[in-house]
């Protein structure tokens, strides 16, 4: 139900007015002459209560001539975002946007439709008042995020999300009873929405400082399930076999360590992003590879990770993700086991080389993914085998920092392969792989050793007959069962 605010408690009226009159951008548009009325709305309002610098604002205007003002006034072209009857332009400075839409009707009216009542406050900028129906200060003051109407989630259920979002991005904020329970009654809706509005939001969750609260929200609303409904069959694993370290558990639990360790690896957010997407889907294929050896009482999932890197193609595939992306989250899950399986080896200088040289860029989101997902299985607590992993995590992070610093040069080149007699084909890439593959680990080191092993390789024959596959060992050397 709809209330007139009463914002005279901790932070009163003319305090919140002389902060917006002040912020930067607004002083530049209230100096400007408005044939229609002019109002600051949203998440702006918002941050300022906060005590925040926004980076976007909502404007709300009554005469859409005024746009031309505004345009003219940040030097800037808008263009437009949404449709009518709803219609919204923007406008982007160097490190500034600006949402504005044309209203009809009243500013009380356009309130009503906001999705939550910390965004349904306006400021008139002409007038200087402040306008809150729906009581967004008080629950702003109370760090609550509260829904207006139930229809907020039916008229668009992506503000299921937007809430949960809201809650991993606000630091203490709370998810309101009604507004809770609401999200787990109608999540089914969250499958009505375009899948790339959907990953927006997502992309915004996984990469919060809350991610883990967030992560955890999501699975309590059942949003979670929607949105990935190929968790479900690891969920459903971990009750029906009691797994005392669950196959999801340990991976929700696992995103508490995200910022943790990137505090330290400094990826970026994009980067930052494709760990967090690896991380979730990294073990969806131990639901179709358990199995138990009753002599040992051991359970295995063996080779899971190629499983998991083909359910995770489908849900990339989906959602709409980036080429980019896809590649770049299906090399990690695809290797994800790749530290683990060396760290235990003492004499792994040749193994180090090779991850550095497999993972290349991805060298750094490697080693995070390993330490959410070391830390997610010990419960945060430290042990030898954490020890252990760390300390060849450390080994990576220098062997890479150091490939940066004296890259290793190129031996021979596909040409040089030509003029011993290869033909063009894939053969030659093989070959100076595996010439390469030999210069990291140390055991060729200048061209006459490279041009004298392709002159005897099998690669080189092959080409020349016509014939063969030239079959050789993966980059570890042996083709090792997972059983992470």
């Amino acid at each position: 139900m709809l209330k007139k605010s009463d914002i005279s408690g901790s932070i009163p009226s003319d305090i919140l007015k002389y902060d917006i009159k002040h912020n930067d951008s607004i002083k530049r548009i209230s100096a400007r002459n408005f044939s229609g009325a002019v109002y600051l709305v949203g998440g702006a309002i918002r941050e300022m209560i906060l005590k925040k610098t926004p980076k976007d604002y909502d404007l709300a205007m009554t005469d859409e001539k005024d746009l031309r003002i505004l345009e003219d006034l940040f030097k800037k072209p808008s263009f437009t975002l949404g449709k009518k009857p709803i219609q919204t332009f923007r406008i982007v400075t160097d490190d500034t946007s600006f949402d504005i839409t044309i209203i009809e009707g009243t500013i009380e009216r356009d309130l009503q439709r906001r999705d939550f009542t910390m965004n349904a406050i306006a400021y008139d900028i002409q007038k200087d008042v402040i306008v809150d129906i729906a009581g967004g200060i008080e629950d702003i003051q109370k760090k609550t995020i509260r829904y207006p109407t139930k229809e907020t989630i039916t008229n668009d259920p992506l503000r299921m999300l937007k809430a949960v979002r809201h809650f991993a991005e606000l630091d203490g904020f709370t998810l309101d009873d009604m507004l809770f329970q609401s999200i787990k009654e109608l999540k089914e809706l969250i499958r009505e929405v375009a899948p790339e509005r959907v990953k927006y939001e997502m992309d915004r969750i996984i990469i919060s400082r809350r991610v883990a609260e967030g992560m955890k929200m999501l699975e309590q609303t059942g949003l979670l399930f929607e949105i990935f409904p190929e968790l479900h069959a690891l969920r459903r694993m971990d009750i029906e076999k009691r797994f005392q370290l669950e196959t999801l558990g340990h991976t929700l639990d696992g995103f508490r360590f995200l910022h943790r360790f990137n505090d330290e690896l400094l990826l970026d957010e994009k980067a930052l992003k494709n760990v967090c997407y690896s991380f979730l889907f990294h073990d969806l294929g131990k639901a179709h590879t358990y199995s138990y050896d009753e002599q040992k009482e051991a359970v295995h999932f063996f080779y899971h990770e190629r499983f998991s890197r083909e359910i995770s193609s489908r849900i990339m595939e989906r959602l709409r993700f980036s080429a980019h992306e896809i590649k770049a989250v299906l090399a990690l899950i695809e290797n994800h086991m790749r530290i683990f399986l060396i760290s235990d080896n003492e004499t792994r200088g040749k193994a180090v080389r090779r991850i550095v040289y497999k993972m290349g860029d991805l060298t750094r989101s490697l080693i995070l993914h390993t330490l959410c997902d070391l830390y997610g299985s010990s419960g945060g607590t430290d042990n030898p085998s954490t020890e252990q992993v760390k300390k060849c995590c450390k080994e990576i992070l220098l062997a890479y920092e150091e490939s940066l610093k004296i890259p290793l040069p190129g031996l021979v080149n596909g040409n040089d392969l030509i003029a011993l007699g290869f033909a063009q084909g894939p053969r030659i890439g093989k070959c100076l792989n595996e010439i390469r593959e030999q210069q990291i680990a140390g055991e060729m080191t200048d061209r006459d050793q490279a041009r004298a092993y392709a002159r005897t390789t099998d690669s080189g024959r092959n080409d020349r007959q016509g014939s063969g596959t030239g079959i050789r060992k993966g980059i570890l050397g042996t083709d090792k069962s997972s059983e992470k």
